[in-house]
C-alpha cells in the first residue's frame, strides 16, 4: 500500500467533546485533511513541542524519547494504520540499528512522538477516503 505523508496543519478547541481538541493533518501538498480528536493532554503535549517549549521537568513524551535514545531506539516513522468504528488507530516504525519493530500506539501519543523524534507521519489512502475531509481554497483563507 502507498503511503500518504501528513503534515500537522492545526488544533483548536472540539466544539463536539468537551475538554477534548481538534488535530487537523493535511495531505502534503493535497487539500485532504484528517481531523482526529484527541484529549488535553496529548494536547498540550503536541502544542509545547510545536511551539519549542522547554517544560521545566520532562513531560511523558520526553521521557520516552530520553529513554528511547539511551538505548539508541529511533522511530522512523508514524503510520496511521487503521480507522475503526470512528477511531484512528496508528503504529510507530522504530529501529534499534538492526532490527525494525512495529509498536501499537494511540495517533495522538504517536503524532507527539513523531515531533520528537523529527520523522514524517503517514497514512493509507483508505483511511483518507473513509476519513478525510477535502478543503477548498475558501474554506483556507484563500491559501
Amino acid at each position: 500500500m502507498e503511503k500518504i505523508k501528513l503534515e500537522i496543519i492545526g488544533m483548536s478547541y472540539s466544539q463536539s467533546q468537551s475538554g477534548a481538541y481538534a488535530l487537523i493533518l493535511g495531505e502534503e501538498g493535497g487539500k485532504r485533511r484528517l481531523p482526529i480528536i484527541i484529549g488535553g493532554f496529548e494536547a498540550q503535549a503536541i502544542a509545547i513541542e510545536l511551539e519549542k517549549m522547554q517544560p521545566t521537568r520532562p513531560l511523558t513524551h520526553d521521557l520516552f524519547r530520553s529513554f528511547a535514545e539511551t538505548f539508541h531506539i529511533t522511530i522512523q516513522e508514524v503510520i496511521i494504520n487503521k480507522f475503526i468504528e470512528g477511531v484512528f488507530h496508528a503504529e510507530l516504525v522504530c529501529l534499534d540499528g538492526k532490527t525494525e519493530y512495529r509498536i501499537d500506539a494511540r495517533t495522538s501519543d504517536a503524532v507527539a512522538l513523531s515531533l520528537r523524534f523529527h520523522c514524517p507521519v503517514y497514512t493509507y489512502e483508505k483511511i483518507m477516503s473513509a476519513a478525510g475531509i477535502v478543503m477548498d481554497e475558501k474554506d483556507e483563507g484563500g491559501k
